[in-house]
């Protein structure tokens, strides 16, 4: 087998295990929040800004015509951060903002899917993503400090997250070579590896303070 032939066969192969995983990586976190009948920890505002860049390139790799292989994770990732925002304004007693989100949603991504928008527009609402990203993320690591604990942000969802980051570097150079999809997974993997080290950081911390929360209730 060539070198290419190789490269061909890791990039399909990791670009689908992406994919499966993508399609299971945010259910510990929505677990957790069913668990606890609580989103204490999570950002709400963080997910909606990370909402945005996982929907941007989804609309924008869809426009361009890339392979599924190459954004198919960013369409099981809406799914199941929708379900995340939705359970934690749900159990923040605010289910009338989950419907309006819902309904919402479903409405912005019919039209950016529609073929009606421009891939200039696109491209440029991709291009954005970076600091929207960096944003959404520096809410939730800002969130855990000022907390001092992590609260029912899920481990293992996080860790997936990384991981599937820095997979999606190489697949993105190797299946698109588009700079704009390398950049923005660079930037989130950095990014999420920092609420990664967080999470450790904070572990006994936070198993105190939730500790101590079941005990109150």
């Amino acid at each position: 087998m060539s070198e290419t032939c190789l490269k061909i066969a890791i990039t399909k192969g990791l670009g689908v295990g992406i994919i499966a995983g993508s399609a299971m990586v945010k259910i510990p976190q929505m677990v957790k929040i069913l668990r606890a009948g609580s989103g204490e920890g999570i950002s709400v505002p963080g997910a909606l800004l990370e909402m945005y860049a996982i929907s941007s390139t989804w609309a924008y790799a869809v426009a361009r015509q890339f392979p599924f292989t190459a954004w198919g994770e960013a369409f099981f990732l809406a799914i199941q951060t929708s379900g995340i925002i939705i359970l934690c304004l749900v159990y923040a007693k605010k289910s009338s903002l989950a419907g309006i989100y819902l309904v919402a949603y479903i409405g912005v991504m019919y039209v950016l899917l529609s073929g009606q928008i421009p891939v200039n527009v696109l491209a440029t609402l991709q291009a954005c993503n970076m600091p929207v990203m960096l944003v959404s993320r520096m809410i939730q690591i800002l969130q855990n400090y000022r907390n001092g604990h992590t609260g029912q942000l899920s481990a293992i969802t996080m860790v997936l997250v990384f991981l599937g980051s820095l997979a999606r570097i190489f697949t993105s150079i190797q299946e698109t070579g588009d700079p704009v999809l390398m950049w923005v997974f660079i930037s989130s993997s950095s990014s999420s590896g920092a609420i990664v080290l967080q999470l450790f950081w904070y572990w006994n911390t936070t198993n105190e303070y939730l500790k101590k929360k079941a005990k109150a209730e």
